[in-house]
């Protein structure tokens, strides 16, 4: 073989069928880094068909995944709308109980005095009498002291239920308190006045249930 045919036959860097130098990389096909998802026969092997397409059915699904969230977010939307109708509910339920109980003290408490300012008047005669009696006994009866007793006992009752007396002597007179029975002119009083009592009012906290009876100046 001539020098030529040599070097044609063995060039200089290695034909295809020359042994890589030493050092050299091997080929790799494929973008480095790149990576192939194994199939399912490769990660189960030895499984049948069927547990191959129930772990097939398995594999997460982000669409599926994303409608479960939408719909926990739903219920959750529905049970928060229905927990403040509820309150809101019991807030009115609440409301109108107190507005309930209110009106119920307000109705006992007004029939608790109708009751008394009642009992009241018919026993209004009777304190005038015992006062009749007092102003007329001789001051020397030894029973003088038991009807001042038994008067000051039934005005003690009274007040203790809310009732009490007033006199206006010497008061502008009020028709809204008093009941004029009598006017003549009273040197030194001015017109309009009471100058005397002839049976005293009464009151129930604050309310006239009887006038007092006077003689106004005229």
């Amino acid at each position: 073989m001539s020098e030529t045919e040599q070097r044609t036959a063995h060039p200089p860097g290695g034909g295809a069928g020359s042994p890589s130098a030493p050092g050299a990389a091997p080929d790799v096909e494929g973008p480095v880094g790149a990576t192939e998802e194994q199939p399912l026969e490769e990660r189960h092997p030895g499984a049948t068909e069927n547990e191959i397409d129930g772990a097939a059915s398995q594999e997460p699904d982000g669409s599926e995944e994303a409608r479960d969230v939408e719909s926990d977010l739903d219920e959750l939307l529905a049970t928060a709308a229905q927990r403040d109708e509820y309150l809101a509910l019991a807030q009115r339920t609440q409301a109108d109980f107190e507005n309930y109980r209110k009106r119920v003290a307000r109705e006992s408490a007004s029939a608790q005095e109708r009751g008394v300012a009642k009992l009241a008047k018919e026993l209004l005669p009777a304190l005038d009498n015992l006062d009749r009696a007092l102003e007329a006994a001789d001051q020397q009866d030894p029973l003088l002291e038991g009807v001042r007793l038994v008067r000051s006992e039934l005005a003690a009752a009274l007040a203790r239920v809310g009732i009490e007396s007033f006199d206006p002597a010497g008061e502008p007179f009020d028709p809204t308190h008093h009941e004029a029975i009598h006017q003549q002119p009273v040197e030194g009083a001015e017109s309009g006045t009471v100058v005397e009592v002839y049976q005293p009012g009464y009151r129930l906290n604050g309310t006239v249930i009887r006038p007092a009876r006077v003689v106004v100046a005229a």
